[in-house]
Protein backbone atom coordinates (compact mmCIF):
# COMPACT_ATOMS: atom_id res chain seq x y z
CA UNK A 1 0.00 0.00 0.00
CA UNK A 2 1.32 3.15 -0.82
CA UNK A 3 1.37 5.39 1.93
CA UNK A 4 2.06 9.22 2.10
CA UNK A 5 6.06 10.51 2.68
CA UNK A 6 6.97 13.50 4.82
CA UNK A 7 10.46 13.33 3.58
CA UNK A 8 11.00 14.97 -0.56
CA UNK A 9 11.93 12.74 -3.44
CA UNK A 10 13.96 13.96 -6.13
CA UNK A 11 12.68 13.40 -9.50
CA UNK A 12 15.77 13.60 -11.67
CA UNK A 13 14.79 14.40 -15.70
CA UNK A 14 11.73 15.66 -14.29
CA UNK A 15 10.39 17.50 -17.54
CA UNK A 16 11.06 14.40 -19.47
CA UNK A 17 8.67 11.45 -20.92
CA UNK A 18 8.92 9.23 -17.86
CA UNK A 19 9.82 12.41 -14.94
CA UNK A 20 7.65 14.22 -15.87
CA UNK A 21 4.75 11.48 -15.64
CA UNK A 22 6.34 10.74 -12.02
CA UNK A 23 6.58 14.35 -11.36
CA UNK A 24 3.08 14.94 -11.76
CA UNK A 25 2.00 12.02 -9.87
CA UNK A 26 3.57 11.74 -7.05
CA UNK A 27 2.70 15.72 -6.77
CA UNK A 28 -1.23 14.32 -7.19
CA UNK A 29 -1.06 12.28 -4.33
CA UNK A 30 0.22 14.91 -1.69
CA UNK A 31 4.66 14.11 -1.94
CA UNK A 32 6.90 17.07 -2.28
CA UNK A 33 8.64 16.96 -4.78
CA UNK A 34 12.28 18.46 -6.26
CA UNK A 35 11.66 18.33 -10.00
CA UNK A 36 15.41 18.62 -11.13
CA UNK A 37 16.61 19.62 -15.21
CA UNK A 38 19.20 21.00 -16.51
CA UNK A 39 17.83 24.59 -16.24
CA UNK A 40 15.37 24.10 -13.45
CA UNK A 41 11.99 24.20 -15.08
CA UNK A 42 8.95 24.97 -13.33
CA UNK A 43 7.01 22.04 -12.80
CA UNK A 44 3.43 23.37 -11.31
CA UNK A 45 3.49 22.10 -7.37
CA UNK A 46 7.50 20.87 -7.00
CA UNK A 47 10.50 22.67 -6.01
CA UNK A 48 12.31 23.25 -9.39
CA UNK A 49 15.81 22.27 -8.85
CA UNK A 50 19.26 22.92 -11.28
CA UNK A 51 20.99 19.07 -12.10
CA UNK A 52 23.09 18.06 -14.20
CA UNK A 53 24.83 14.84 -14.67
CA UNK A 54 28.01 16.20 -15.90
CA UNK A 55 28.11 19.23 -13.09
CA UNK A 56 28.95 17.73 -9.79
CA UNK A 57 28.41 21.37 -8.37
CA UNK A 58 24.89 21.08 -9.00
CA UNK A 59 24.27 17.65 -6.83
CA UNK A 60 24.79 18.78 -3.50
CA UNK A 61 22.18 20.83 -3.40
CA UNK A 62 19.71 18.62 -5.72
CA UNK A 63 20.00 16.14 -2.64
CA UNK A 64 19.62 18.26 0.68
CA UNK A 65 16.49 17.73 2.59
CA UNK A 66 16.04 14.27 -0.39
CA UNK A 67 15.11 10.61 1.45
CA UNK A 68 14.27 8.74 -1.90
CA UNK A 69 15.58 9.31 -5.89
CA UNK A 70 14.18 8.37 -9.38
CA UNK A 71 16.77 7.93 -11.16
CA UNK A 72 16.96 8.69 -15.48
CA UNK A 73 20.19 8.07 -16.57
CA UNK A 74 21.79 10.62 -19.07
CA UNK A 75 20.71 10.71 -22.72
CA UNK A 76 23.42 8.65 -25.38
CA UNK A 77 25.84 8.34 -22.90
CA UNK A 78 27.35 4.80 -23.61
CA UNK A 79 28.88 4.70 -19.91
CA UNK A 80 26.34 6.23 -17.66
CA UNK A 81 27.93 4.64 -14.29
CA UNK A 82 30.91 7.08 -14.80
CA UNK A 83 29.30 9.78 -13.68
CA UNK A 84 25.76 8.26 -11.96
CA UNK A 85 28.34 6.00 -9.82
CA UNK A 86 29.57 8.94 -8.03
CA UNK A 87 26.35 10.63 -7.34
CA UNK A 88 24.58 7.63 -6.15
CA UNK A 89 27.59 7.25 -3.42
CA UNK A 90 27.31 10.94 -2.46
CA UNK A 91 23.57 10.50 -2.31
CA UNK A 92 23.81 7.60 0.23
CA UNK A 93 25.84 10.18 2.18
CA UNK A 94 23.36 12.70 2.22
CA UNK A 95 21.02 10.19 3.49
CA UNK A 96 19.00 9.30 0.94
CA UNK A 97 17.61 5.81 1.47
CA UNK A 98 15.52 4.57 -1.52
CA UNK A 99 16.67 4.78 -5.20
CA UNK A 100 14.58 3.84 -8.13
CA UNK A 101 16.57 3.61 -11.23
CA UNK A 102 14.98 3.81 -15.25
CA UNK A 103 16.62 1.01 -17.27
CA UNK A 104 14.99 -0.83 -20.40
CA UNK A 105 13.83 -4.46 -20.69
CA UNK A 106 16.65 -5.72 -22.96
CA UNK A 107 19.77 -4.44 -20.52
CA UNK A 108 20.47 -6.94 -17.79
CA UNK A 109 22.12 -6.51 -14.47
CA UNK A 110 25.21 -6.06 -14.89
CA UNK A 111 25.09 -5.42 -19.06
CA UNK A 112 26.06 -2.43 -20.75
CA UNK A 113 25.47 1.18 -20.29
CA UNK A 114 22.99 1.11 -17.16
CA UNK A 115 23.29 -2.21 -16.66
CA UNK A 116 26.35 -1.42 -14.39
CA UNK A 117 24.06 0.74 -12.40
CA UNK A 118 21.76 -1.59 -11.75
CA UNK A 119 24.31 -3.84 -10.66
CA UNK A 120 25.34 -1.51 -8.42
CA UNK A 121 22.26 -0.44 -6.76
CA UNK A 122 21.49 -3.30 -4.28
CA UNK A 123 25.12 -2.75 -3.16
CA UNK A 124 24.71 1.09 -2.22
CA UNK A 125 21.18 1.21 -0.92
CA UNK A 126 19.23 -1.42 1.38
CA UNK A 127 15.51 0.06 -0.33
CA UNK A 128 15.73 0.14 -4.36
CA UNK A 129 14.16 -1.31 -7.54
CA UNK A 130 15.06 -1.28 -11.51
CA UNK A 131 12.06 -0.35 -13.71
CA UNK A 132 12.83 -2.00 -16.67
CA UNK A 133 10.53 -0.82 -19.16
CA UNK A 134 10.07 -1.83 -22.60
CA UNK A 135 9.49 0.03 -25.54
CA UNK A 136 7.77 3.50 -24.94
CA UNK A 137 3.98 3.90 -26.78
CA UNK A 138 4.86 7.90 -26.60
CA UNK A 139 7.66 6.83 -29.71
CA UNK A 140 4.74 7.67 -31.79
CA UNK A 141 3.63 10.61 -30.25
CA UNK A 142 6.25 12.64 -29.15
CA UNK A 143 9.39 13.90 -30.52
CA UNK A 144 10.82 10.43 -31.67
CA UNK A 145 11.99 9.61 -35.09
CA UNK A 146 9.12 7.24 -35.34
CA UNK A 147 6.53 9.96 -34.46
CA UNK A 148 8.79 12.40 -37.05
CA UNK A 149 8.02 10.14 -39.76
CA UNK A 150 4.54 9.14 -38.57
CA UNK A 151 3.44 13.46 -38.85
CA UNK A 152 5.82 14.03 -41.92
CA UNK A 153 5.13 11.08 -44.25
CA UNK A 154 2.44 9.15 -42.65
CA UNK A 155 5.03 6.07 -42.39
CA UNK A 156 7.05 3.98 -40.03
CA UNK A 157 9.97 2.80 -40.87
CA UNK A 158 11.86 -0.14 -39.30
CA UNK A 159 13.80 -3.81 -39.80
CA UNK A 160 11.33 -5.17 -37.29
CA UNK A 161 9.69 -7.23 -39.95
CA UNK A 162 6.57 -8.93 -38.25
CA UNK A 163 8.30 -8.81 -34.46
CA UNK A 164 6.30 -7.93 -32.07
CA UNK A 165 6.93 -5.69 -29.06
CA UNK A 166 4.89 -5.31 -26.11
CA UNK A 167 4.61 -1.27 -26.15
CA UNK A 168 4.24 0.49 -22.74
CA UNK A 169 2.69 4.18 -21.98
CA UNK A 170 5.25 6.09 -20.13
CA UNK A 171 2.44 7.38 -17.41
CA UNK A 172 1.98 3.47 -16.47
CA UNK A 173 5.69 3.52 -16.06
CA UNK A 174 5.63 6.32 -14.09
CA UNK A 175 2.49 4.90 -12.01
CA UNK A 176 4.81 2.00 -11.05
CA UNK A 177 7.88 4.08 -10.24
CA UNK A 178 5.74 6.22 -7.97
CA UNK A 179 4.61 2.76 -6.23
CA UNK A 180 8.54 1.65 -5.88
CA UNK A 181 9.38 5.36 -4.90
CA UNK A 182 6.56 5.36 -1.89
CA UNK A 183 5.42 2.23 -0.81
CA UNK A 184 6.23 1.12 2.53
CA UNK A 185 8.46 -1.47 1.30
CA UNK A 186 10.87 -1.21 -1.44
CA UNK A 187 10.49 -4.05 -3.98
CA UNK A 188 14.09 -4.20 -4.28
CA UNK A 189 14.20 -6.41 -7.24
CA UNK A 190 14.02 -5.52 -11.21
CA UNK A 191 10.52 -5.08 -12.78
CA UNK A 192 9.69 -5.48 -16.37
CA UNK A 193 7.01 -3.53 -17.82
CA UNK A 194 5.02 -3.53 -20.43
CA UNK A 195 1.54 -2.62 -21.95
CA UNK A 196 -1.63 -5.41 -22.41
CA UNK A 197 -1.02 -6.80 -25.53
CA UNK A 198 2.24 -7.48 -27.76
CA UNK A 199 1.99 -5.76 -31.41
CA UNK A 200 3.99 -5.59 -34.47
CA UNK A 201 4.51 -2.65 -36.41
CA UNK A 202 1.78 -3.67 -39.48
CA UNK A 203 -0.25 -3.59 -36.28
CA UNK A 204 0.90 0.10 -34.84
CA UNK A 205 0.10 1.46 -38.58
CA UNK A 206 -3.20 0.10 -38.38
CA UNK A 207 -3.86 1.37 -35.45
CA UNK A 208 -2.63 4.74 -35.84
CA UNK A 209 -4.56 4.66 -39.32
CA UNK A 210 -7.78 3.82 -37.39
CA UNK A 211 -7.88 6.60 -35.05
CA UNK A 212 -5.87 9.41 -36.68
CA UNK A 213 -8.31 8.64 -40.00
CA UNK A 214 -4.61 9.41 -42.22
CA UNK A 215 -3.34 6.20 -43.46
CA UNK A 216 0.04 5.52 -41.76
CA UNK A 217 2.32 2.69 -44.06
CA UNK A 218 4.81 0.65 -41.66
CA UNK A 219 7.61 0.11 -44.55
CA UNK A 220 9.71 -3.09 -44.12
CA UNK A 221 13.43 -2.55 -44.32
CA UNK A 222 17.03 -4.88 -44.03
CA UNK A 223 18.95 -4.49 -41.49
CA UNK A 224 21.94 -2.30 -43.84
CA UNK A 225 18.76 -0.31 -45.63
CA UNK A 226 17.73 0.64 -41.65
CA UNK A 227 21.27 1.60 -40.22
CA UNK A 228 22.02 3.13 -43.72
CA UNK A 229 18.67 5.26 -43.49
CA UNK A 230 19.23 6.40 -39.75
CA UNK A 231 23.07 7.01 -40.08
CA UNK A 232 21.97 10.08 -42.26
CA UNK A 233 20.53 11.61 -39.14
CA UNK A 234 22.78 10.37 -36.62
CA UNK A 235 26.98 8.43 -35.91
CA UNK A 236 27.28 5.26 -37.50
CA UNK A 237 27.85 3.78 -34.81
CA UNK A 238 24.84 4.38 -33.07
CA UNK A 239 22.74 3.86 -35.89
CA UNK A 240 23.83 0.05 -36.39
CA UNK A 241 22.79 -0.34 -32.76
CA UNK A 242 19.19 1.14 -33.36
CA UNK A 243 18.77 -1.16 -36.82
CA UNK A 244 20.25 -3.85 -34.63
CA UNK A 245 17.87 -3.58 -31.95
CA UNK A 246 15.16 -3.84 -35.04
CA UNK A 247 16.65 -6.84 -35.66
CA UNK A 248 16.32 -8.45 -32.41
CA UNK A 249 12.53 -7.77 -32.22
CA UNK A 250 12.05 -9.28 -35.67
CA UNK A 251 13.93 -12.45 -34.15
CA UNK A 252 11.05 -12.45 -31.42
CA UNK A 253 12.85 -10.98 -28.58
CA UNK A 254 10.41 -8.52 -27.61
CA UNK A 255 7.47 -10.55 -27.79
CA UNK A 256 6.07 -11.43 -24.44
CA UNK A 257 3.66 -8.85 -22.12
CA UNK A 258 4.04 -8.82 -17.94
CA UNK A 259 1.42 -8.19 -15.38
CA UNK A 260 3.75 -5.96 -13.36
CA UNK A 261 1.91 -2.57 -13.63
CA UNK A 262 -1.70 -4.30 -12.99
CA UNK A 263 0.11 -6.00 -9.79
CA UNK A 264 1.87 -3.16 -8.38
CA UNK A 265 -1.23 -0.36 -9.56
CA UNK A 266 -4.65 -2.53 -9.24
CA UNK A 267 -5.30 -1.34 -12.64
CA UNK A 268 -4.68 -3.01 -16.38
CA UNK A 269 -2.00 -1.31 -18.13
CA UNK A 270 -3.03 1.03 -21.12
CA UNK A 271 -3.64 -0.46 -24.54
CA UNK A 272 -1.74 1.32 -27.49
CA UNK A 273 -5.34 2.56 -29.04
CA UNK A 274 -6.52 4.34 -25.28
CA UNK A 275 -2.69 6.12 -25.14
CA UNK A 276 -3.18 7.63 -28.43
CA UNK A 277 -7.33 8.64 -27.80
CA UNK A 278 -5.75 10.25 -24.82
CA UNK A 279 -2.63 11.96 -26.25
CA UNK A 280 -2.85 12.81 -29.89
Amino acid sequence: MTTADTRTLLVTGATGTTGGHTAAQLIAAGHRVKAASRRATEVPGAEPVAFDWYEPASHAAALAGVGRVYLIPPVGDPDPAAVMLPFLRQARAAGVERAVLLSASAIEEGGPAVGKVHQALPELFEQWAVLRPSWFMQNFTGSHLHAVTIRDEHALWTAAGKGRVGFVDAADIAAVAVHALTDEEAPHSDLVLTGPEALSYDDIATILTEVTGRKVTHHHLSYERMRDRLAERMPLEFAAMLAGMDRAVAGGTDDYTTDTVERLTGRPAHTFRAVLERDL
